[in-house]
């Protein structure tokens, strides 16, 4: 069966059909996947049930995979867990619980990994347990935030840098981090647009991570950022998926925002599994050699 791409929305985003992903795929079958990642920016896989080490063999195939550090549940593994069930005993974490309040910074738009120096490619989410109503994952595209911009805006926005800062984003939800926890992840630097090396598309690099527009004067920054993300996470342009068991989803991390949604996790269970992508050749790239060269000047 021929791999099948129904598109969600315009700008991006598609259901994938004709594989099954814990059979192994071919050369060819990966490098259709491959360019569609480039071209969708999300892919969606429906009823596609995987193990972890399923999960893990699948994500290998895009690249190296991150490991989890810090306050996550699943610290220490390939996974980040988004969850509100203890691992350990079975039973749902209690609300008032730090791994909860940690969590919530998911329901801020942001892209997995803009903290850290070597970000992400993308990320792979599997259901593992879902709510009957609500826990909801968003997305919208970062790629036609920036193509909606004015030629004059983009030539603005195409030589700005941005540093992003895990203590500034939980510090958002009133999570603090101890200041052994926060140093595992000090501030860095990114481009605020980048270029797919495949499409030659651009986006932005923007979201609850991004805490400031490098030497610009702070408030200056801080409104520009709130308005990039104010204009690409406008209602009419959000694509929600509603989860089911088995549901794989894919994002590029480098032309999405994602959010969680909020269901009842007092008394409704949900386990999402993620493992993330990271992205090292992107370090090689002019404007990130540009990035360094000033860090280090």
């Amino acid at each position: 069966m021929a791999l099948r791409f129904d598109p969600i929305r315009p700008e991006f985003g598609a259901r994938v059909s004709g594989v099954t992903l814990t059979l192994g795929l071919s050369a060819s079958a990966f490098s259709e996947l491959r360019r569609a990642l480039d071209e969708y920016s999300v892919l969606v896989f429906a009823d596609q049930p995987m193990t972890d080490a399923q999960q893990i063999d699948f994500s290998r195939l895009w690249g190296p995979l991150e490991p989890t550090k810090g306050v996550n549940p699943a610290s220490g593994t390939f996974f980040a867990r988004q969850s509100n069930v203890d691992i350990a005993t079975g039973t749902i974490i209690s609300p008032s619980d730090r791994r909860m309040d940690y969590q919530r910074g998911n329901y801020q738009w942001h892209a997995d990994s803009t903290f850290k120096r070597v970000p992400s490619l993308c990320s792979i989410l599997t259901a593992r347990e879902v709510p009957a109503e609500g826990g909801n994952t968003e997305f919208v595209s970062t790629r036609a935030a920036y193509e909606a911009q004015t030629e004059d805006e983009r030539r603005e926005l195409d030589s700005l840098t941005v540093e992003h800062d895990f203590s500034v984003s939980r510090g958002r939800v009133g999570f603090k981090f101890s200041p052994e926890e926060a140093a595992i992840y000090p501030p860095v630097w990114h481009p605020l647009v980048q270029t797919n090396p495949v499409t030659g598309r651009r986006s932005l690099l923007i979201g609850a991570h991004a805490a400031a527009i490098v030497d610009w004067p702070e408030e200056k920054g801080a409104a520009l950022l709130a308005d990039l993300l104010d204009r690409a996470t406008r209602p009419e342009l959000v694509y929600s998926h509603r989860w089911q068991v088995g549901d794989v989803v894919i994002w590029d991390n480098r032309a999405v925002l994602h959010r969680a949604t909020a269901y009842d996790n007092v008394n409704r269970r949900r386990l999402m599994q993620r493992t993330t992508v990271s992205n090292p050749a992107v370090l090689e790239t002019p404007a990130y050699r540009q990035i360094e060269a000033r860090r280090s000047a």
